[in-house]
């Protein structure tokens, strides 16, 4: 990448991710960072994925800077041989972790607004673009990193679903509208000084642009159960993003796309406990509660995602968690 010339610089690895090592890497001029794609990721279950996503994940993060430069870490180089690119080290006293700040219950609804409105322009921006399809042709990727683990492994462990969730994979997988970036999530995203700044693009496909909406807000429920003290801010900071997001949406009739979103979203709750990427922070009685929201949801097949945040309000103030000490 010629970054380093002749210096032999400290590296440190930084924590988070299941899918890649990175690492903080300090230079004569500042520290940079660098990322490299695992070809097995950190889960309890086998999960293999082409190493080709690094390269993929520099082009959105490119397509990205175009339409909304300050939506993106700067990129510095990179070298495909070796599976890893370098971009600009964001410190975290300027940049925070929007998970971190909603485990700490700090719900700030402009947060909210700026994450659904920067994520529907990166969707508009690409939404019938030939040379995007033909760039993020990456099928194969994107269901071996999202439609396999998350929807087709549970559709595995849930006989009586199976139908249903095979259809959604396949209805997904077969979506093409724009360049999705396919991991929109709260621990991706950072609350920076000029808006959100989307991280982790590995998983970036031409396809169905439900997924990354769907793909958050399922985020924005479980935290409603990580942090029950903060539930109706997080109804409000879901309700905020989706109106913000479902302005930029110019591609198609939006109603079309939250029938989508509404879908996606139960799918995603039930494989977030029974799929190969559980969250990490729900005890076994809330990974029940969330089971069984998940699957009535399924089958009733709600087409709105208002409608399905107001089910899933009243089912949560209806238990006596509390947050964590």
């Amino acid at each position: 990448m010629g970054l380093l010339g002749d210096e032999t610089p400290p590296m440190a690895p930084l924590v988070g991710g299941i899918s890649s090592d990175i690492w903080r890497v300090e230079l004569a001029g500042g520290p940079i960072c660098v990322k490299r794609a695992l070809p097995r990721l950190k889960v309890d279950a086998l999960w293999e994925v082409p190493t080709a996503r690094n390269r993929h994940e520099w082009d959105w993060l490119t397509m990205a800077a175009r339409v909304l430069p300050t939506s993106v870490p700067r990129l510095l180089g990179r070298d495909d041989a070796a599976g890893c690119f370098a971009m600009t080290y964001l410190e975290p006293t300027r940049f925070r972790i929007w998970k971190q700040e909603l485990a700490a219950g700090q719900i700030d609804p402009d947060t909210a607004t700026a994450v659904g409105a920067s994520l529907g322009r990166l969707h508009a921006a690409t939404a019938g673009d030939d040379d995007q399809r033909t760039r993020f042709a990456t099928d194969k990727i994107f269901a071996a990193i999202r439609l396999d683990p998350y929807l087709r492994a549970t559709a595995a462990r849930h006989p009586a679903l199976s139908e249903q969730l095979r259809a959604l994979a396949d209805r997904t997988a077969q979506t093409r509208l724009c360049v999705v970036h396919g991991d929109v999530s709260p621990k991706n995203i950072l609350v920076g000084p000029d808006g959100p700044v989307f991280l982790d693009a590995e998983c970036a496909w031409y396809g169905d642009p439900a997924f990354d909406l769907a793909f958050c807000l399922n985020h924005l429920l479980l935290k409603c159960i990580w942090r029950p003290e903060a539930r109706e801010a997080l109804f409000d900071a879901f309700d905020r993003l989706v109106t913000a997001y479902e302005a930029q949406i110019d591609w198609e009739p939006t109603a079309r796309h939250a029938t989508r979103t509404a879908t996606l979203l139960s799918a995603l709750l039930l494989a977030r406990v029974d799929g190969k990427s559980p969250v990490e922070y729900l005890d076994r009685p809330q990974q029940q509660f969330v089971r069984a929201f998940a699957i009535a949801e399924i089958r009733r097949q709600t087409d709105s995602v208002r409608a399905l945040r107001e089910a899933w309000r009243d089912a949560a103030s209806d238990t006596p968690w509390k947050g964590p000490e």
